[in-house]
């Protein structure tokens, strides 16, 4: 059984010091060999909120990594401790949720190939150039990094959706890296200025699903609130496309501020926001996680441009999305009906 494994290299992707030494804003990658980097405080919230035992942590990566060489033998996965940690601890070291979750992350990848093939920075750089997403370089007083979103930069006729969701998912990758990201979580600042018909309508629900499916059930990160601002009256039908695909614990963690700043200031200080937002922490810069990101073009193609590295992942039902089982087609009297309410809304 083994022997279907050797090929695959268990160790984490080789980085370049240097490139992150140039982003001191941001924590670095973890070491090739697994050594703890939580502060004495981080081992106490992951071991109160996370059922982490520093002193058992080894022992349920152990564990986790024999479920998945006995019970998915032809799985093609990176199989080192720093990468299976993640894991265990989106799913609080349950190690049956664990492995689902590690499942609907490979899967994803598989089923999604406009997304996931050749992802690396440079192939999104239009996209981090717009200005549609960037991470905060202060986390919240929790030690939550925020991903801020501006989905009304993008425009359908600029390019394919689909590469906002390569953009996503790459900040993503990186954000997972630091220990500290998988123990506290992250929070979503989505501003929605400039957000009309066109961008509202574009996705439809089949898309919307997709992506609800991979962030929600299918990457290794904890997302403790996301909040939406300056949201016009078309945002009811949005978040109609949404909320189907949302579970009930997700859903109650969405919360919308209009215009009003000082609500936003009760979620998030105005220490780590910036002038835009009513903060006090400088204009809002765009460019430096764009730099980030670009500068990790190496790590990011050991990790998603090798060939055919999902080959043999049987799909779970879990990650089969509406419509792949009837040839793939979209439902389209379900996208007319939500679509009729985006104009009712707006």
């Amino acid at each position: 059984m083994d022997d279907q494994h050797e090929s695959i290299d268990l160790r984490s992707p080789p980085v370049d010091p240097s490139a992150a030494a140039g982003h001191c804003w941001f924590p670095g990658p973890p070491p090739p060999m697994y050594s703890c980097t939580l502060t004495p405080e981080l081992v106490a919230k992951a071991r109160e909120e996370l059922q982490e035992k520093p002193e058992w942590r080894l022992r349920d990566v152990q564990a986790l990594r024999d479920m998945i060489l006995k019970e998915q033998p032809n799985l093609r996965t990176r199989l080192d401790d720093t990468f299976l940690l993640r894991f265990l601890r989106a799913r609080k070291f349950d190690y049956d949720r664990a492995l689902q979750l590690l499942l609907n992350y490979q899967a994803g990848r598989k089923a999604w190939p406009e997304v996931f093939q050749d992802l690396k920075p440079s192939t999104v750089k239009h996209v981090l150039d717009l200005g549609f997403l960037t991470v905060l370089p202060q986390p919240d007083p929790n030690g939550r990094y925020i991903l801020c979103l501006r989905p009304g930069k993008w425009k359908p006729n600029d390019y394919p959706f689909v590469d906002n969701v390569r953009a996503i998912y790459l900040t993503l990758e990186k954000l997972i890296q630091p220990e500290e990201t998988q123990v506290n979580g992250i929070v979503i600042l989505a501003d929605y200025t400039g957000v009309g018909m066109s961008q509202a309508s574009n996705p439809g629900p089949f898309l919307a699903k997709k992506v609800v499916s991979i962030l929600q059930d299918g990457f290794p990160i904890r997302i403790k609130a996301v909040n939406i601002i300056n949201e016009p009256r078309i945002f009811k039908g949005i978040f109609a496309i949404i909320k189907p695909f949302l579970k009930e614990k997700m859903a109650e963690r969405y919360v919308l501020h209009g215009s009003d700043l000082r609500s936003l200031h009760r979620n998030i200080p105005r220490s780590v926001l910036p002038e835009e937002y009513g903060g006090t922490a400088g204009q809002l810069d765009m460019h430096a996680w764009s730099r980030l990101l670009l500068d990790c073009e190496e790590e990011f193609i050991v990790e998603f441009c090798q060939p055919d590295p999902l080959e043999g992942v049987l799909l779970p039902d879990s990650m089969l999305f509406d419509g792949e089982q009837a040839g793939g087609q979209d439902n389209d009297d379900t996208f007319r009906g939500i679509r009729s309410q985006l104009y009712y809304c707006y």
